[in-house]
């Protein structure tokens, strides 16, 4: 493992998903998943996001896409609230999840717009604000 990558990836993955979120996940970690939160954080956000020749809300929007045609819930709500971090509106996810529905399938996106609009009004209570 790359130690370097490693801090580089966490430094990012606090960034973007919010530091208590990160330390959350890494503290429930135990000697099954220890060894993922490790991939994960080296490989996915370190080599990947630390890279610097896409923006971040770029990286954001392509997540949100794959994540939504991959039906991955979980992952794709977390990266909703990422991408309001990274600056994506709620009219840039809207539009990225209209073309989801054309490229990927309408139930993907009817299951994406549901799931965003939770992960609005969560980001929204958290943050004590109204959209």
């Amino acid at each position: 493992m790359n130690d370097e990558l490693f801090d580089t990836g966490l430094a990012v993955r606090r960034e973007v998903l919010g530091a208590e979120f990160v330390d959350k996940a890494l503290a429930g970690a135990d000697d099954f998943t220890r060894p993922l939160q490790r991939l994960v954080t080296e490989y996915c956000w370190g080599a990947v996001w630390g890279r610097e020749d896409l923006p971040r809300k770029t990286r954001s929007m392509l997540n949100l896409a794959m994540l939504a045609i991959l039906n991955r819930p979980n992952e794709f709500k977390t990266h909703i609230r990422g991408a309001l971090r990274n600056g994506v509106t709620r009219v840039e996810i809207r539009e990225v999840l209209l073309q989801v529905a054309i490229y990927g399938g309408v139930p993907a996106a009817v299951d994406s717009f549901r799931l965003a609009r939770e992960a609005f009004a969560e980001h929204d209570r958290q943050a004590g604000t109204q959209p």
